[in-house]
């Protein structure tokens, strides 16, 4: 079973990292499928039932983005907020198009692992900075694994560190 992948970047073309999870991707179209929701929607004006098909066609789902101020990129947030619906993604009359499904995220944070924690520069770790994720998620009765976190992209961006993300993002997809 093939497993979509929702990359939320707005300026994928400075990206180093996440522009490379997606040239890996693209070359396993038979297991992937990348969705680039910035590229897709330029204009950011989401076709609310193209994406639901989307999702019902696919039984495991990554949400791939860099952290932006503690949450996702901001078009993100709209998708959750149009496409998530009362009545197709929750309601008692909805048949929970999202239930069950495999849902992860997978994150790039530009400082190391230590940052986010209690003794940290920004005092939360990172799984309650996803909190809000993870809610969502359960809401829908989507089956939420762990996120994938890849830190300190900001402090070392070198081709070495690059690809040695690559198999442990694979293997994050691939473990879903």
């Amino acid at each position: 079973m093939k497993t979509l992948v929702i990359v939320i970047h707005p300026t994928i073309e400075k990206s180093v990292i996440n522009k490379r999870w997606i040239d890996e991707l693209n070359k396993y179209p038979e297991k992937y499928t990348v969705h680039q929701l910035y590229q897709e929607y330029p204009d950011e004006k989401l076709d609310i039932l193209k994406e639901q098909q989307l999702i019902e066609s696919y039984d495991k789902i990554v949400f791939q983005f860099p952290f932006y101020w503690f949450s996702s990129p901001p078009l993100l947030k709209k998708w959750f907020d149009e496409v998530l619906l009362y009545g197709w993604a929750y309601g008692s009359k909805s048949g929970y198009k999202v239930g069950g499904k495999k849902i992860s995220l997978a994150i790039t944070a530009g400082i190391d692992e230590e940052g986010y924690s209690p003794s940290g520069k920004y005092k939360y770790t990172m799984k309650e900075l996803t909190t809000p994720f993870e809610l969502t998620f359960d809401y829908i009765k989507a089956d939420y694994k762990e996120p994938f976190v890849f830190y300190g992209i900001e402090q070392d961006a070198s081709k070495e560190t690059i690809e040695k993300s690559v198999p442990l993002y694979l293997e994050l997809i691939d473990g879903l």
